[in-house]
């Protein structure tokens, strides 16, 4: 009988244990999981925040561009737009221009360049010189540079030399933030560094 007892209470105390070991496996899953689930989320996250961003940085650049040639023009160099636009160009968008689409583009422009120049405006020069860019670059810099931390921190450099330029131009920081036309070349600067600081962010994370 003790020892039909004792082999009962072995049998007793082994399952106990191995239900804890279980419970405590299972715990480690689900908190494995719910880690898996925070990080996949904040990850999704962030990247959608980064391509939006581009959108934003993008619209914001050919705005400027746009404004220098109205009545609203400050005596910024808007050529670095297209270096910047080029960097935070959004993938799919970058894609495209940079196969078939984009040659055709620059072949017409350069066609018309050369053989009709009394057609080609002279705003025609900024975009077309994008397209040349973006078609021609060596993949070191459109497929890795354009990507990493170098690409961010070139977008960075021309915003903060964009907006230095312009508060000097404006006659100073109150005048390029209450001038009709100071403020509304401040809002797109300022709109240029929204991508770079965030994918920074991101980085870093």
């Amino acid at each position: 009988m003790m020892g039909e007892r004792r082999s009962y209470l072995k049998m007793k105390t082994d399952s106990v244990a191995g239900s804890e070991v279980l419970s405590s496996d299972w715990k480690e899953v689900k908190n494995a999981m719910h880690k898996l689930a925070d990080h996949a989320m904040k990850l999704g996250g962030l990247g959608f925040g980064t391509s939006f961003l581009k959108w934003v940085a993008c619209a914001a650049a050919i705005y400027l561009l746009i404004l220098d040639r109205t009545n609203w023009k400050t005596n910024i160099l808007t050529s670095l737009l297209i270096p910047y636009i080029f960097f935070s160009l959004p993938t799919w968008l970058f894609g495209i221009l940079r196969g078939d689409v984009g040659k055709w583009i620059a072949l017409v422009a350069i066609v018309i360049r050369l053989f009709f120049p009394q057609h080609f405006r002279e705003w025609f020069e900024l975009p077309g010189a994008l397209i040349l860019l973006v078609v021609v670059a060596p993949g070191l810099i459109a497929d890795t540079v354009k990507g990493n931390i170098i690409g961010i921190a070139i977008c960075l450099a021309i915003g903060c030399y964009l907006l230095q330029e312009h508060i000097r131009a404006s006659g100073g920081f109150r005048n390029s933030f209450t001038k009709s036309n100071g403020l509304s070349n401040s809002i797109g600067i300022l709109l240029l560094f929204l991508y770079p600081v965030w994918a920074l962010v991101v980085y870093i994370l």
